[in-house]
């Protein structure tokens, strides 16, 4: 909070705009101001391209991936609900990525030029402030472990079980405005994350708001990233927790005797009331 508070001053205090210090200088421009490193760096930059910061958005419960992706034309209702849902992303940022690494192929209704042409409306949405090299379709991206996101996972549905955590009002199926999202700041090695069940349509209507965790992570090169945690209905992790998308690295795990370790693999998760519109 310090350091958020700190470089706000030096922000407020600068003799020219910090738009301009970035479409000059570019991300180095701002971290050669004091107070001012890469994360936050990353997030004034962020600020500056689309007028939003998606982690405040988060930490007040009002980030909406469909709505996001619905302003982007030639996405509609439909397109946008898949690939929130499918590809468990909220930002402009994390679609541009998706849409350079392949994943957006799985997706139903996008073909490669649709996606061609979504690559440039994004590139020109977002513009590049700075390089920033996408990986390529099918290679690795630098992740948490899996071991560790699943740490994390049992440590939030734990926490919010016990009722220790600071829960938040989203805007979202919340009719009566009432802060029940549990939410989960917490640091492991040189990784951030931040903790929350996922209060997205899809979980509402299937009744799984207390089992779906999503798990925000960012390090300090502000390489960043999320990825969402589930109980397993099927197959030879039925029952067990599993990262979406990286259930291979989920198996490996349990084989290696670690679902012997409760705290990570028996869900302890609260069941919030949760009223949804309508």
């Amino acid at each position: 909070m310090r350091a958020y508070r700190r470089a706000a001053d030096t922000v407020a205090a600068l003799s020219e705009n910090a738009r301009d210090i970035l479409k000059r200088q570019g991300l180095e421009g701002l971290m050669g101001l004091p107070t001012i490193g890469e994360s936050i760096g990353a997030a004034i930059a962020t600020m500056a391209r689309t007028g939003q910061w998606p982690m405040l958005e988060r930490l007040r419960g009002e980030l909406d991936g469909e709505a996001v992706f619905r302003a982007i034309p030639g996405v509609g209702p439909g397109l946008a609900k898949r690939i929130h849902d499918e590809l468990h992303i909220d930002t402009l940022e994390a679609l541009e990525t998706a849409a350079h690494d392949g994943r957006l192929d799985s997706i139903k209704g996008l073909g490669g030029r649709r996606i061609e042409a979504l690559r440039a409306v994004l590139h020109e949405k977002l513009g590049r402030l700075w390089a920033r090299p996408f990986p390529a379709a099918g290679s690795a991206v630098t992740e948490p472990p899996a071991e560790a996101i699943l740490a994390v996972d049992a440590l939030y549905r734990s926490e919010a079980a016990t009722g220790r955590l600071k829960t938040i009002a989203p805007r979202r199926f919340n009719p009566e405005g009432k802060a029940w999202l549990p939410i989960l700041h917490t640091q492991r090695g040189d990784w951030h994350y931040t903790v929350l069940y996922s209060n997205t349509a899809r979980a509402h209507d299937l009744g799984r708001v207390g089992d779906w965790v999503v798990v925000y992570f960012y390090d300090s090169d502000h390489r960043e990233g999320q990825r969402t945690i589930v109980t397993e209905t099927r197959g030879p992790l039925a029952g067990r927790r599993v990262v979406r998308g990286r259930e291979a690295e989920c198996r490996g795990y349990y084989a290696q005797g670690a679902a012997q370790r409760p705290a990570a693999d028996k869900p302890t998760a609260a069941k919030p009331n949760v009223k949804t519109a309508g």
